[in-house]
């Protein structure tokens, strides 16, 4: 049975060297985020072999299907090995098709990551800082001393009103 870590964030890498990191080692942070986005990549490869192997292939389709179903695909490399030796021509493709995803965003992720981590980041100050505005004026403002006077009964009064 997994643990509940690895149910949440499949994509983790799950060696034993990641729970024994150092919180600010951002060399071994680097790595595992590399080998992160490389499972991420090789899932959304088999995501579009399987989106076209449905139209030209669907038997195939649905071996891919099935063999992908299972928990290799959260490890891309263990996953085409294994692959890699039940359907080699399978195997192939969807590291070209994971290679030219690379290719096509490792210009711009780095800077989408930053600003989507400050954006978000940003939507959730912002919010706590609502939640707490509104906390604090739905306390009870303090109130004058009562008296038998209105608040108006204070104003001048224009004697040429009717």
């Amino acid at each position: 049975m997994k643990d509940e870590f690895s149910l949440l964030c499949p994509f983790i890498p799950q060696h034993s060297s990641f729970q024994q990191v150092s919180p600010m080692d951002l060399t071994q942070i680097a790595k595992d985020t590399a080998k992160t986005v490389t499972s991420y990549l090789t899932y959304r490869a088999v995501r579009v072999v399987v989106a076209q192997l449905s139209e030209t292939n669907p038997p195939q389709a649905i071996w891919l299907s099935r063999f992908s179903s299972q928990d290799k695909i959260q490890d891309g490399e263990a996953y085409l090995q294994a692959l890699m030796q039940a359907d080699q021509g399978l195997a192939l493709r969807i590291m070209t098709v994971r290679s030219h995803l690379a290719q096509e965003i490792v210009d711009f992720l780095p800077e989408m990551v930053r600003a989507g981590i400050d954006q978000a980041n940003m939507e959730h100050r912002r919010q706590y800082l609502e939640r707490v505005t509104l906390i604090s004026t739905a306390e009870p403002l303090p109130t004058e001393p009562s008296g038998d006077s209105h608040p108006d009964d204070s104003l001048p009064t224009d004697s040429t009103d009717p």
